[in-house]
């Protein structure tokens, strides 16, 4: 039994799914592997089934019905992970955006005293490769915009690498997270800010997808715009609801 596991959400990934598992097994820790699948048309879910004969006891699948967010597969794999007894839970994408090698440093930050340890592109100047121009000012912008509208002193809010100990997800009420994008990454640090945990940045770098299509869409950016706002209105409004 592995106290590490690793969950990535896939739809639509077949040419990185194989690789990135390889990649987190090759490692030296015996990280587990969670993927939750959105019944890709493009057979991803296929692909992770016939690995799991290789990889038994330590590659994982759960298959959801359609695409239903990034959030919510998150959430889902949260649960997943709680239930089993997993101590540090990772998040991390499909599409090789984080380097798998990177896990060891976040844990390491988890073990030595933080309770949510994130990947940042932003906490040493701007670490984003093979980004065009809008996107680097979009995403840092985000940033900004985030730690003056919530108050939190995190450089990467909007960051998908993340370690969590197991005891800061089981003190987050999973079923009351709102966001389903990409702000659901900043919701998630946010409730962890909010009940005093210890968050630590570990600066990595990030490289744009290589293989497969981008998630990213206009809705997700206006998610993350007005949401945040109203977040943290509710926030203070709605302590008990939120």
């Amino acid at each position: 039994m592995s106290s590490s596991i690793v969950i990535i959400p896939t739809y639509n990934e077949i040419e990185n799914v194989e690789a990135i598992i390889r990649a987190v097994f090759d490692l030296q820790k015996n990280f587990h592997v969670l993927i939750v699948d959105d019944n890709s048309p493009d057979k991803t879910g296929d692909c992770v089934r016939g690995l799991q004969q290789e990889f038994q006891g330590k590659l994982f699948l759960e298959t959801r019905l359609e695409k239903s967010g990034l959030g919510t597969a998150y959430i889902h794999g949260f649960k997943w992970a709680i239930t089993k007894g997993y101590d540090y839970i990772f998040e991390m994408d499909a599409d090789f955006s984080h380097t798998p090698s990177d896990l060891l440093r976040l844990l390491k930050a988890c073990e030595n005293g933080a309770d949510l340890a994130v990947g940042s592109r932003y906490k040493k100047g701007v670490n984003v490769v093979n980004w065009p121009l809008y996107r680097v000012l979009l995403s840092y912008g985000a940033s900004i915009y985030v730690k003056l509208i919530t108050g939190m002193r995190v450089d990467d809010p909007t960051a998908g690498f993340v370690c969590y100990k197991r005891e800061v997800l089981e003190a987050i009420n999973l079923d009351s997270v709102r966001f389903v994008g990409y702000a659901f990454q900043i919701e998630m640090k946010f409730r962890a800010y909010l009940k005093h945990f210890k968050i630590e940045e570990v600066s990595i770098i990030f490289r744009d997808r290589v293989l497969g299509k981008s998630k990213m869409s206009s809705s997700i950016i206006s998610e993350a715009i007005w949401g945040v706002f109203i977040m943290k209105m509710r926030s203070l409004f709605l302590k008990n609801k939120f």
